[in-house]
């Protein structure tokens, strides 16, 4: 199954600045295969259920290993059986719209 996700990961206890862990976390992404796109607070990823999940858990376990003692993570995903739908698809819907 196909999912569509919104990911923000911040480390906890490695202090102001966390776009080291970020870029570790997207490089993770990038490995996995999957189709990404970095905004200014998370990630939207596009990609099989489990390939996207599994990438999340190591996003996870990568930033653990580089010293951040906790992390916190807000997750958004959706899926359709209706039809197949891209990150862009959801973009242009609304661009359209506001022609």
């Amino acid at each position: 199954m196909r999912v569509i996700a919104d990911l923000c990961v911040v480390p906890l206890g490695v202090g102001v600045s966390v776009s080291e862990y970020v870029a570790a976390c997207e490089k993770v992404l990038k490995d996995a295969g999957l189709k990404t796109s970095l905004h200014a607070y998370g990630t939207n990823i596009e990609g099989e259920w489990d390939d996207v999940f599994a990438a999340i858990k190591k996003c996870h376990e990568v930033i653990h290993q580089m010293g951040a003692p906790r992390i916190t993570t807000t997750l958004k995903f959706g899926t359709r059986t209706d039809r197949a739908q891209t990150m862009e698809d959801k973009v242009q819907s609304v661009q359209k719209k506001m022609k």
